[in-house]
């Protein structure tokens, strides 16, 4: 099996908060003030309320505009004809090796790979054998021009059996704390289109960052803002284009079953 170790893609830590210092005093006297009278002072009374309301006001309209943003492009990506719904594995299958079945390390009859670790399109290994062939299809004939551009796509993880997939999401659980949170990254065995077959990570990052401008030429198209690395097959975008992308699999229909 064709290896190649590379950083991995996935998700980075998150940036380091930015704290506000508090100003300093020069240390210079301060005269003494002189009551100002009543009706000489500033009406900030007024004002502050009148900031206050329209401050709120702005919020509200900002998530409702937000809501009807996430509610356009999840209409827009749910209704393509083309892309790929919830339903059976399409492609290889079974639950996984006896080691991941038992809560043990998938092995490579699972389609694991390791962190850092990417396999050929070519290789005859099931993160690749057991992709969906219209997938698979698409990926060669990218994977051709991409050469013509001094490129590899690599896959960093293709197809998963059922067993990997919950390792994965067990991990991911104990990684960001909650089932919640690890849902932004990870889907479950019976949503997740690894699992289908109907998904690719594709690697290094250039090679992704290649096929993010020129997939819908193919048919491949980024699915989430938040992984710059997953690909699906939705033969439209050749003359469509790609359907908007969701922010994370979380806004992702497909990934509430």
């Amino acid at each position: 099996m064709d290896t190649n170790t590379s950083a991995p893609l996935r998700p980075g830590s998150a940036p380091d908060r930015i704290l506000h210092r508090d100003p300093h005093d020069d240390g210079a006297p301060t005269a003494a003030l002189t009551p100002v009278p009543q009706h000489m002072q500033p009406r900030k009374s007024l004002r502050r309320p009148r900031l206050f309301r329209i401050v709120v006001t702005l919020t509200v309209l900002a998530t409702l505009g937000a809501g009807t943003a996430a509610a356009v492009i999840t209409a827009a990506v749910a209704s393509r004809p083309d892309y790929p719904s919830t339903g059976a594995v399409t492609a290889g299958g079974g639950d996984g090796s006896a080691s991941a079945r038992s809560g043990g390390t998938p092995t490579v009859d699972d389609g694991y790979l390791a962190d850092g670790d990417s396999v050929s399109l070519s290789d005859s290994v099931p993160a690749v054998t057991n992709l969906d062939p219209g997938l698979r299809e698409a990926l060669g004939q990218a994977l051709a021009a991409a050469e013509e551009d001094g490129l590899e796509l690599r896959v960093a993880s293709g197809w998963r059996s059922k067993a990997y997939q919950a390792w994965l999401l067990r991990d991911a659980v104990r990684t960001y704390g909650s089932e919640a949170k690890a849902a932004r990254w990870v889907g479950t065995p019976e949503t997740s289109q690894h699992v289908k077959g109907q998904a690719v990570d594709i690697g290094p990052y250039d090679s992704a960052d290649w096929l993010n401008r020129h997939g819908a030429q193919f048919g491949l198209c980024r699915t989430y803002d938040n992984e710059a690395w997953h690909f699906e097959l939705s033969p439209s975008a050749i003359d469509q284009g790609c359907p908007p992308m969701f922010r994370d699999p979380t806004e992702d229909p497909r990934m509430r079953g």
